[in-house]
């Protein structure tokens, strides 16, 4: 990434600073030219042309550069080019010395010429008189001033001549009017000189009626200047920008919160970040350059800016109109200003602030009074007009900051529901917790009827499960269970406890605490008639014993629970009894009569508008077919169902979480591996442990592409959140035992396996998770036993055989005490297991061929990496057993150039180099230059002798005989005059014929 010499990384400027080389290259070559830079206040012009002037030096050039400042009366004559020139005017350099010299009228400009004099067109201090006289045309001043011209041109010219010049003019929205002049006499004339001009400007301070405006339009007109348009980063890059610029590793979110808050204006981002990533306030300091904008307009488009600032959104003139109390014609010239001036904009009809955070500072700058009376005249307005989307969401948000909570309050119940059906959990939470805040300061004579503080509890307690906010989920069903009283009707209560049993079940290591408040529901409505209460109970319950290993029990339940919904009409319920006897009969083995259940509930849930039954049903269609490695199918129903959640605004709630993960999980497993980061980190409010689940199936797809950087840092920080979900523990886990053993560090690769297999049998024994964690780790045992067995380490050995013998036996039990869904352990568990005993098979010599085939024919039902890695192994077996492993290696190749997973692919480059053989695709390993005297073999022999290989270790790698190696080293010594190994090394090394040697 290019960076400037403040040490700032220059992030996505790469047109721009080509488009400017550009420039300065055709200058180099005697073709003239200017630029003019149009940009934003912050947006990173003098950056940019910094980074051109460190370029335009570094190639020899002059490089001159001038500023404009800001002075209300008109500013001082010729500002810039004075301190452009100023360096001239000391100038050691013979030909620039020889060029001032020559040109007396730069006296006026350089510094020995003291402050520029005022010329013609400036409004400089001068007498009534003068200033009469001034009105008149001066020749001799006209005069002065082209000779002042002239000597501009030439001095540039001339120093043009021994080298490149590159002149830059900054902030010419605050030119004087010589200056302006000079700009467009010098740009006027360039020719054939090695000059380029650079100037920039302000474009939202370039209004219409500002004198640059039409400089510029005829200036744009020449052939030789151009315009450049320097615009806010992007969404991407200004992220990148953020994370540049930090001085630590920010959480993604934060990172994605300041750069869009930001706009992707670079001086934002800086004054943001120094205030403090977690700070919502806007800076002090940001907010006085904002303001200062807003200084030269007139006080009634000041006032009318801060009526635009409290709509916290675009407005329509006619509310401006009657909130801010301006006549027609009056509001019309005010608007005129602000839009003129660049404060405002219109979009679709409605003026809105051209920056977010120009908006905020003007909100931030009003008095509590003004604020109260405009939110109260907002509220008003918004009364009166007729129901419309999105009304009473606007209706509560300017009655609670005006005080009026009476109207408030219902408003955001309204709000609440149509975010609801939007979509959109998280608008509907923060709405139902506004409501929370003011429930005790609304009189109860004046609380809407059908409405009390646990209803508002149970619906902040769903919303924030939806919302991805688990955690807050449980803390607010709790505080609804609290509050309920002995008056509370049984079905309220018995919904209320439903509702909190369904929180915790989301959470580890509550399952117990859950299953008491489903039964203290039931209880609740046992002897109650069928109601659709009672139906969705008995559903919730049945699915809770299933859970609990209590089928008989669960399948009861779940009958009771469709006789009462189908009694009562209650779809939904009786949906949701429905996906638990599906799974029942997945369970028992019937995947048809499961998939016949499942596909009756999705269609019912469907019907009913049941979103979270129907994503449930969605859930477990695609965990039926995938227990039976029925890839296809299961990646379907879970794509549709990710979708259907994505659609309804229920990505992150339970089983929307769950879908994407699957659906992620099954990509990994059958190749159709994204070219981009489809993870996602999550929105605000999002728990950490939720995004967790998505983020630790997306490392796997880190490590097995090569990006380990990227994998280590995420491997540590999902670390910390084992205990919040199994799931992470075991997918972050085994892309962490993976990463060990692809960076070749095999003893941190058993470390992870042993250090995760303790944590599973303290948390659950006998997950069947746990045969990829010891097949996994069983892998890096063998490699490193067999390195000791190699140096003759016999203590080492027996240490890495135990740790071998230790996960093998974790793998067994959990093959065996496991209980599958189905009954039986399915294909995935059974490759697994057969990867396990593949790799044991090694542990106390040569691995077992025909048991690397059989692992890699267990991965045929679709697992397409997962067997190219067996089959890297297979080769690697068969080699050293004698046997060809030509095949097994140019299958394993062909995946893992497809799916880009490097560092397989670079594996079995490796071992086809050793064994000699030539892989489709794979460029030729490579050769010093020069002829050698040495054949590839001889070569390869010596590589690993100079490694300290004994003779024996070099035939395992090589797959040769001891003595066929010994004869090679005996040819080696012959060709090169040595009359010992370490002289031949020594000999190859001099000579260039060792270069990189093998590892």
């Amino acid at each position: 990434m290019p960076r400037l010499g403040s040490g700032i990384p220059l992030v996505a400027r790469t047109h721009e600073m080509r488009r400017l080389r550009a420039a300065f290259a055709r200058a180099e070559r005697g073709e003239a030219g200017a630029v003019l830079v149009a940009g934003d206040a912050g947006v990173g012009k003098t950056r940019l042309l910094a980074a051109l002037g460190e370029h335009a030096a570094g190639r020899g050039a002059l490089v001159l550069t001038g500023r404009c400042i800001d002075v209300r009366d008109g500013g001082l004559p010729y500002l810039p080019f004075a301190e452009a020139l100023e360096p001239l005017g000391a100038a050691a350099d013979p030909v620039v010395a020889a060029a001032v010299r020559v040109r007396p009228a730069l006296r006026r400009l350089l510094p020995q010429g003291g402050v520029p004099e005022p010329a013609g067109g400036d409004h400089g201090q001068v007498s009534a008189g003068e200033r009469d006289s001034a009105r008149r045309p001066r020749p001799e001043q006209d005069l002065g001033q082209l000779q002042l011209f002239d000597a501009v041109l030439g001095v540039l010219t001339e120093i043009a001549r021994d080298r490149p010049v590159v002149l830059v003019v900054e902030d010419l929205h605050w030119a004087d009017p010589s200056t302006r002049d000079l700009l467009s006499v010098l740009l006027s004339r360039l020719r054939t000189q090695r000059l380029l001009v650079v100037g920039s400007y302000r474009e939202e301070d370039v209004h219409r009626r500002h004198p640059l405006r039409g400089l510029l339009s005829e200036l744009v007109r020449l052939a030789t200047v151009e315009r450049l348009e320097l615009p806010p980063f992007a969404p991407a890059d200004a992220r990148a920008f953020v994370s540049a610029l930090a001085e630590e590793p920010l959480h993604p979110q934060v990172i994605a919160e300041i750069a869009e808050r930001s706009e992707g204006n670079p001086f934002f981002v800086e004054e943001l970040l120094a205030s403090g990533a977690d700070c919502d306030d806007l800076p002090a300091g940001l907010a006085e350059v904002l303001l200062a904008r807003l200084e030269r307009l007139p006080d009634e488009t000041r006032r009318v800016l801060r009526v635009v600032a409290v709509a916290g959104e675009g407005v329509s003139h006619a509310a401006l109109a009657q909130v801010a109390g301006v006549g027609e014609l009056e509001l019309d010239d005010v608007l005129r200003e602000a839009v003129q001036h660049h404060v405002l904009v219109i979009e679709d009809g409605f003026y809105v602030f051209r920056h977010a955070l120009l908006q905020e500072a003007v909100y931030a700058d009003l008095l509590p009074g003004e604020r109260t009376r405009m939110h109260a005249g907002y509220a008003a307005r918004i009364r009166e007009i007729p129901q419309g989307r999105g009304k009473d969401a606007k209706l509560a948000y300017h009655s609670l900051e005006s005080g009026d909570f009476g109207t408030a309050l219902p408003a955001l119940l309204r709000a609440m529901y149509e975010a609801e059906k939007l979509g959109a959990p998280g608008a509907a939470l923060r709405h139902v917790e506004r409501a929370l805040s003011i429930w005790d300061a609304v009189p109860e004579d004046i609380r809407p009827d059908d409405v009390d503080e646990v209803k508002l509890l149970h619906e902040a307690s769903y919303f924030s499960g939806t919302s991805g906010e688990p955690e807050r989920a449980v803390a607010y069903a709790r505080s609804a269970v609290d509050a309920l009283t002995s008056e509370t009707s049984p079905p309220h209560a018995a919904h209320t406890w439903r509702r909190y049993a369904e929180a915790l079940l989301v959470l580890d290591g509550t399952f117990d605490e859950a299953m008491a408040a489903i039964e203290r529901a039931w209880q609740l409505l046992e002897k109650e008639q069928p109601s659709a209460a009672r139906a969705w109970v008995l559903a919730a319950r049945a699915g809770f014993l299933r859970s609990g290993d209590r089928p008989d029990e669960a399948l009861a339940s779940a009958l009771t629970a469709v006789a009462d919904a189908r009694s009562v009409g209650s779809a939904g319920a009786e949906a949701s009894a429905l996906v638990t006897l599906g799974t029942l009969a997945d369970s028992s083995g019937d995947a048809a009569e499961a998939r016949e259940r499942l596909g009756e509930a999705l269609r019912k849930a469907h019907d009913a508008g049941s979103l979270n039954v129907e994503l449930r049903a969605r859930y477990f269609l695609a965990l039926s077919h995938d227990d039976q490695a029925e890839l296809e199918p299961a990646l379907a129903h879970a794509a549709q169902g990710a979708a259907r959640a994505e659609e309804t605004g229920l990505t992150w709630s339970s089983y929307g979480l769950e879908l994407r993960a699957r659906q992620l999980h099954l990509r990994y497993l059958s190749g159709d591996w994204p070219e981009q980061d489809e993870a996602g980190r999550g929105g605000r409010g999002v728990s950490s442990a939720v995004v967790a689940r998505i983020l630790a199936i997306w490392v796997l797809f880190l490590v097995a592409r090569g990006r380990f950087d990227e994998a280590g840092q995420l491997v540590a920080e999902l670390r910390r959140l084992w205990t919040a979900d199994i799931q992470i523990a075991l997918n972050a886990g085994d892309a962490a035992i993976q990463l060990a053993a692809w960076r070749g560090d095999h003893a941190k690769a058993v470390e992870g396996a042993e250090e995760l297999v303790a944590w599973l049998e303290k948390v659950e024994p006998s997950l069947l998770g746990g045969i990829r964690v010891a097949a996994l780790g069983m892998s890096s045992a063998v490699a490193l036993a067999a390195e000791a067995r190699a140096r003759g380490d016999q203590r080492a050995e027996e240490a890495f055989v135990r740790s071998g013998r230790r996960l093998l036996e974790h793998g067994r039990r959990c093959a065996t005490d496991g209980t599958p869904r189905s009954g039986t352990l399915g294909p995935e568990g059974r490759a697994w297991l057969a990867r396990l005993e593949a790799a044991a098979s090694g542990l106390h010599g040569q691995p077992d061929p025909a048991r690397w085939s059989e692992a890699a024919e267990a991965f045929a039902y679709g697992a397409v990496y997962e067997q190219a890695v067996c089959r890297w192994h297979e080769a690697s077996a068969r080699l050293a057993a004698g046997q060809s492993g030509t095949a097994a290696l140019e299958a394993a190749h062909e995946v893992a150039v497809k799916l880009g997973a490097t560092p397989l692919r670079d594996a079995v480059r490796t071992l086809a180099r050793r064994a000699r053989v030539d892989l489709p695709g794979a460029e030729p390993a490579a050769s010093p230059p020069g002829p050698s005297p040495l054949t590839e073999r001889e070569r390869d022999v010596l590589e690993r002798v100079a490694l300290g290989r004994t003779n024996r270790q070099v035939g395992e790698e090589l797959y040769i005989s001891e003595k066929t190696v010994s004869v090679h080293l005996s040819r080696v010594m012959a060709k090169l005059g040595a009359s010992r190994r370490a002289e031949a090394v020594a000999i190859a090394y001099d000579r260039g014929l060792l270069t990189t040697p093998a590892e």
